[in-house]
């Protein structure tokens, strides 16, 4: 899994005020959570451009005043008409301990039903994965070469390593659509 590294300044005051005065110096309020410990920190705001504003996931290096955790972004508040982050939350990653994370999922090959006409719809862009962190995968794949017109690729076509998916089985992710002038009408 790809790591990004995230530079943050710890908190000694906490409360909304202090909150409202970091954001408005363009910085993030956060907190990382994990082995029995909270530690209440700050990151500028830039910082979080390369870890939100993608569709990879990444594990994250934090250097929190020269102490180094590896954790993942557990969750992260927007304002509601700004879009500004006001809130974002770590957990610290433990290497026995295993890690619940949304996954993207990349489908591999041309569908036969695409290449009869038909148009390929992603129905279902990240999964549900838990494995031990160093068994996190950047990604699943998804093989649709198979998939006829009409048909439907599942959550239980995914082929795991060393991982557990944990969305049900029975949602599909990808389906091949029968475009209008395919249609037979009778």
């Amino acid at each position: 899994m790809k790591t990004l590294e995230i530079v943050g300044f710890k908190r000694t005051e906490l409360g909304k005020k202090n909150a409202k005065n970091l954001r408005n110096e363009g910085m993030v309020p956060c907190v990382m959570y994990g082995a029995g410990q909270q530690v209440h920190f700050a990151v500028p705001m830039i910082l979080f451009r390369p870890l939100v504003y993608t569709s990879d996931v990444h594990m994250v290096e934090l250097n929190i005043e020269g102490d180094i955790h590896k954790a993942i972004l557990q969750d992260i508040q927007f304002h509601p008409v700004s879009e500004m982050i006001m809130h974002a939350d770590f957990l610290k990653l433990q290497d026995h301990k295993p890690v619940k994370m949304n996954i993207p999922v990349r489908l591999k090959g041309t569908a036969i039903g695409v290449q009869k006409g038909g148009k390929l719809v992603m129905k279902l862009p990240k999964v549900r994965v838990q494995a031990l962190p160093a068994y996190l995968p950047d990604y699943v794949e998804l093989d649709v070469t198979n998939l006829d017109l009409g048909k439907s690729a599942r959550v239980r076509d995914i082929t795991t390593n060393n991982f557990t998916i944990l969305t049900d089985g029975q949602v599909t992710v990808a389906t091949v659509a029968i475009p209008r002038a395919l249609r037979v009408t009778k």
